[in-house]
């Protein structure tokens, strides 16, 4: 554990980090991968093209700065990443070459305000917290190896079915292609996907949420064709390009965004492609007598509705299904293909009859995320009972 004086130096920091972190990240990812090239297997490389993962990382070691002598405060964002990292398969010998990488880009950015006392003291601080992440995904990789049909790493796994749900979005039906039954998961779980893309000089490592309940003789995930590059360059390919019989390279589930053990209501908030793991929740809490459940899917139009009747079908007195259409077709009509016309909005919660007393799980992109998070603020739910997952860097939900 990092020493007092330590604590003391690197917490004085934090200001400093505020201002010129994301500075510092650029010059620490430039770096990193022009020395270590082999490292862009496992970064997301869109997210460095739009200078997304910059931000999350130097918010990341501000919040770490800020906070070393309260660690506790950060144990949900400490799992949050190493659930990532052990999708990703991230190994212990890859800490210290981020380390040494990101000291220099501290010393090359601050200058002569990192003196020698200042960078010895965040080498200290890092080995510390590499070792928290290092600790905890190796109890990560030991419980998946352990788990029923779990194993280390990636496996290949054979496309068997592929199934297009809507206009922008298609499923991909997985097994194991040494015939092995799949790895057991908890719904809201997702899995990494590994591919080689030709004309592309690195491999493209993508997480996606595992869309089918657990306890099947396969994995499914689902989906959504992004536009344009970079976002959609693996999407695309997916799409494009993989049939049938094609092999992927698969990680074992991973996530910590998973229903809660209770017997309250549920309300699952789904915008877009954000429905894949609340479709697997549904599935799972369907199968529970005592919860009321209310799925609420918000799409764009019918062209975009994924799953209406795998979900439609599913629904007895306690589980109910709303559909919210913020741009219908002039063929969608009111009352048959959705129920709701425009945004989520409080009036429309309060018509569906939801219940302070419900836990809530969102997901979906960044403006519905940001407007889902505010109605449920502005109707008083406690944070406890709300949880959410984000296809993207949590920053972006201020921002919106």
């Amino acid at each position: 554990m990092a020493s007092t004086k330590t604590i003391e130096i690197v917490k004085a920091t934090a200001p400093v980090l505020e201002v010129h972190g994301e500075t510092i990240t650029k010059v620490f990812y430039k770096r990193l991968f022009n020395q270590h090239p082999e490292l862009k297997n496992i970064f997301n490389m869109s997210h460095q093209k739009q200078g997304t993962q910059p931000k999350v990382l130097a918010n990341a070691i501000f919040q770490y700065a800020r906070h070393i002598d309260q660690l506790d405060l950060l144990k949900g964002a400490v799992e949050s990443i190493a659930q990532k990292h052990s999708s990703l398969s991230i190994r212990p010998e890859m800490y210290p070459i981020v380390g040494e990488n990101l000291l220099v880009a501290i010393k090359e950015v601050l200058g002569d305000a990192a003196t020698p006392e200042i960078m010895n003291a965040w080498e200290e601080a890092y080995g510390d917290l590499a070792a928290i992440f290092i600790n905890r995904e190796e109890q990560l990789y030991n419980e998946k190896e352990k788990s029923l049909h779990g194993f280390r790493g990636q496996k290949e796994f054979i496309v068997f079915k592929k199934v297009a749900e809507s206009n922008v979005i298609t499923s991909f039906y997985l097994k194991r292609i040494d015939g092995t039954p799949v790895p057991s998961f908890i719904p809201g779980q997702y899995v990494g996907i590994t591919l080689e893309i030709p004309g592309t000089s690195h491999k493209h490592t993508r997480n996606y949420s595992l869309s089918d309940a657990p306890q099947k003789d396969y994995l499914r995930i689902s989906v959504k064709k992004e536009k344009g590059d970079p976002d959609g360059i693996v999407s695309n390919y997916l799409h494009n390009n993989i049939e049938t019989g094609d092999t992927l390279s698969v990680g074992m589930p991973s996530g910590e965004f998973v229903v809660r053990d209770s017997n309250a209501p549920v309300v699952l908030l789904a915008g877009g492609v954000g429905i894949t793991p609340l479709l697997s929740m549904y599935k799972a809490l369907v199968k529970n007598p005592h919860r009321r459940v209310i799925f609420i899917q918000c799409v764009l139009h019918s062209g975009t509705h994924a799953f209406k009747q795998e979900i439609a079908t599913l629904a007895h007195p306690d589980v109910s299904s709303v559909h919210i259409y913020s741009a219908p077709l002039t063929t969608d009509t009111l009352g048959e293909t959705h129920d709701f016309e425009g945004f989520l909005s409080k009036e429309i919660l309060k018509t569906i009859g939801i219940t302070a007393e419900s836990d809530f799980y969102c997901c979906g992109p960044a403006p519905f995320m940001a407007n889902a998070l505010h109605l449920l603020d502005e109707l008083e739910i406690p944070t406890s009972q709300i949880h959410y997952e984000f296809f993207g860097p949590a920053e972006e939900l201020e921002l919106v």
